[in-house]
């Protein structure tokens, strides 16, 4: 019965958006209708914050990858395209500003 409230809860349930807050709330109330005991809310709450935090983690590499992907595909530059480039113009106007002294004298 356990196991079975538990997946219930990891499934009706958004894993990722789960607080503190909510996931004791929710063991709270299965402990007032005597679904489960003491102990088995406390290891609920545990394993419910523990996968709650790795779904949150799973998440963001997932967004951050897709990001990655469609900017790929936009082909927009990355910073480290931008700051090449910018020390490129540099030299280059050094080298320009360099041309330019030796040839007035």
């Amino acid at each position: 019965m356990f196991d079975l409230i538990k997946k219930t809860i990891l499934t009706s349930v958004g894993l990722a958006a789960m607080t503190k807050d909510k996931v004791e709330e929710l063991v709270k109330a299965l402990m007032e209708k005597g679904e489960i005991t003491e102990n088995e809310g406390k290891e609920l709450i545990d394993d419910l914050l523990k996968k709650s935090e790795q779904a949150r983690k799973d998440l963001e590499i997932k967004v951050e990858d897709t990001v990655q992907k469609v900017l790929k595909k936009m082909d927009v530059a990355t910073k480290k395209e931008i700051a090449r480039l910018e020390k490129k113009v540099r030299n280059l106007e050094k080298k320009k500003a360099s041309g330019n002294k030796t040839s007035m004298s």
